[in-house]
């Protein structure tokens, strides 16, 4: 397994492998590895001739500064992880300096209006920090396809919209969410819950799950309102907001439009620490 910390030497490995027109498939993390990332590589793996993961924590779309120093920074796990799944991938572990030059802020991006919706209103400047980080590393990897879970299904459609305004040659694949047994949605957050926090975090599956079912014969309306009085029968959870959206505009909708696809997208704290899932309601 080779291990970059520099672009410059990526690149210059990566140059004479895309003049050969080898395919390369671009796994972008932060670390903190879980089966989710894993599931990512193994797709990557079989779908590529070479796969590259990069493991960045990227400051610029933090906007909580005690959230950005205590996520979970763990190389050297990390790349025991990918070394069971293969020796055969390529890792970029690059430093703030490597990526940003000395100018650790984001580039403004416009997304038709995604970047408006439900993470964007709670996480001012988050996907500005997004479009500027996955910009770049796309430029320094030149990927074939790019790999994103959907558990961040709203940054995945962010991606993609980023790929088609800069007529980036890549494919961006979207993933199904990993869980755990619980229903929990794989995160690197969930090394910070305490192991009690952790199996009290499997109801907001549960409470998606139940969602979907209400939806299926009320309105919107009234499913946004059963979510919000379940969740307020355990004091343990802090809504920030369960919204129902059109998948592709992720715009949140009043009226039910059979034509559309529907996505529930919820983001809670526990513990005080923000987990966000989604479930795909019709």
């Amino acid at each position: 397994m080779l291990i970059f910390n520099k672009k410059s030497n990526l690149t210059a490995f990566l140059s004479p492998l895309i003049s050969q027109n080898k395919t390369i498939g671009f796994v972008p993390t932060m670390g903190a590895l879980h089966e989710g990332h894993l599931s990512l590589l193994e797709k990557s793996l079989a779908e590529n001739d070479i796969t590259v993961m990069s493991i960045f924590v990227n400051p610029t779309q933090f906007n909580n500064s005690e959230d950005l120093e205590k996520y979970p920074r763990t190389l050297e796990k990390d790349v025991e992880k990918m070394s069971a799944v293969s020796k055969n991938i390529i890792v970029y572990a690059p430093t703030v300096e490597d990526i940003y030059e000395g100018n650790t802020t984001s580039q403004a991006f416009e997304y038709d209006g995604l970047e408006h919706q439900m993470e964007g209103q709670h996480r001012p400047g988050h996907f500005d920090g997004v479009g500027t980080i996955v910009k770049r590393l796309f430029e320094i990897v030149q990927p074939t396809k790019a790999y994103f879970g959907e558990k961040d299904f709203q940054q995945l459609q962010i991606v993609k919209k980023l790929v088609s305004k800069y007529e980036m040659p890549i494919a961006v694949i979207g993933c199904a969410i990993f869980r755990e047994t619980s229903g929990l949605a794989m995160s690197s957050r969930n090394e910070r819950l305490s192991p009690e926090g952790k199996a009290k975090s499997a109801l907001i599956f549960s409470i998606l799950n139940d969602a979907k079912t209400h939806f299926k014969s009320h309105s919107i309306k009234e499913t946004i309102e059963t979510v919000t009085e379940a969740f307020k029968k355990y004091p343990e959870f802090e809504l920030e907001y369960f919204e129902i959206a059109d998948e592709e505009t992720l715009l949140s909708s009043e009226d039910k439009d059979e034509n559309k696809k529907y996505r529930g997208f919820v983001a809670v704290f526990i513990e005080n620490i923000r987990l966000i899932d989604n479930i795909s309601l019709n």
